[in-house]
């Protein structure tokens, strides 16, 4: 069994999103093989990128307000105790609409976190 605090565990590399913080609580490092539990938080007016991946995601939303943007870029408004499940190849970001942090966990297959957020982006629209 492995208990830690998120207080304790260091912040991961978010380069090029500089509005965003990620913490891998509970990984590799802890003997996590197969199922992966991050936190991120999100700056005010800040977002994730959009983007889609080939594995999915749980969210439970832990803090602040913000908004799930789907592939049709529709707009649902997110509190905490909101839970979402992103499915494989789903486009989406996480935009925070609040004036504090937006926080949520996010759990992963272990492959989701080795590919490091390396996520494609979905073509531009030619508005």
């Amino acid at each position: 069994m492995k208990i830690k605090k998120r207080d304790d565990v260091p912040f991961a590399d978010t380069q090029g999103y500089a509005a965003v913080t990620k913490q891998v609580v509970l990984g590799p490092d802890d003997g996590c093989n197969e199922i992966i539990l991050r936190y991120f938080s999100v700056a005010p007016g800040g977002a994730t990128p959009y983007h889609n991946h080939d594995f999915p995601h749980l969210v439970k939303v832990e803090a602040g307000t913000g908004v799930a943007v789907d592939a049709d870029k529709n707009e649902t408004p997110l509190v905490a105790g909101d839970y979402i499940y992103v499915a494989d190849d789903e486009v989406h970001n996480f935009k925070n609409t609040g004036d504090g942090p937006f926080d949520f966990i996010c759990m992963v297959p272990l492959r989701g976190e080795l590919s490091n957020m390396s996520c494609a982006m979905p073509p531009a629209d030619d508005e």
